[in-house]
């Protein structure tokens, strides 16, 4: 299956681009995420890879547009740690998902195998020449978890949507006035403009995977060193 993945891979892309969803795809390599992400534009599907070598605080920009349908796809090696949450998302495609290592253990592939939860035509498409221990825990897993909603919903009357989630605008949203309001002081409110401070708590959000705060917390530095003396002034 592994040999013929790409082609059938676009075929399942553009199934999700004709009724305006969205897909992630995993690759094994920077090399790889770059050069399919290269190939899908040539085949005529928005495409952007997101890996390591991408900065921290321009991550979050991507995802955005991925939601917005700037981009179709979004190619990738461990998406994971972007603290992802796209709604948008039908379609999760995970590429050589036989070859076994962390990024094909039984635990990634359940968390990634999730990232297609939250839509309700989600799917996962697991593209390998055999199935792996790690493979056969992941879906058996996915699938008793799946087999629970499905009576709990049952029980409840309740059916199942799709999530739907605001797709904020940055900067200075009502989550960067909220951030905002931390550095200052009342009863004058003047803002406390300590660069190392407000740097500090900056790379301690990247650190934890807070990529949106870490971004609205930058477009504040931003703000305060051109000297607005409105930080939710527009620019």
């Amino acid at each position: 299956m592994t040999k013929n993945q790409v082609r059938d891979l676009i075929k399942e892309i553009k199934k999700r681009v004709a009724k305006k969803q969205r897909t992630l795809v995993l690759t094994l390599t920077k090399r790889l995420a770059e050069a399919l992400s290269d190939y899908l534009s040539e085949e005529g599907i928005t495409s952007q890879w997101l890996h390591s070598e991408v900065k921290t605080l321009e991550r979050p920009q991507i995802l955005k547009d991925l939601r917005k349908g700037k981009y179709d796809v979004l190619v990738g090696i461990n998406l994971l740690r972007e603290g992802l949450d796209l709604p948008e998302v039908a379609l999760v495609a995970i590429l050589d998902a036989d070859k076994e290592g962390f990024l094909r253990s039984e635990t990634t592939l359940i968390q990634t195998m999730g990232r297609a939860a939250r839509h309700l035509e989600g799917h996962v498409i697991l593209y390998a020449d055999k199935i792996t221990s790690s493979m056969k825990k992941a879906i058996d897993e996915t699938l008793r978890r799946r087999k629970i909603q499905e009576n709990y919903n049952k029980k409840r009357g309740i059916t199942p949507r799709s999530i739907i989630k605001e797709i904020r605008d940055w900067p200075f949203t009502p989550k960067a006035k909220e951030i905002s309001s931390e550095f200052w002081t009342p009863p004058t409110h003047h803002p406390i403009w300590d660069k190392k401070l407000l740097e500090r708590e900056m790379k301690e959000a990247a650190k934890n995977l807070d990529f949106e705060r870490a971004a609205e917390i930058r477009d504040l530095i931003k703000k305060f060193k051109n000297g607005k003396e409105n930080i939710y002034a527009d620019n």
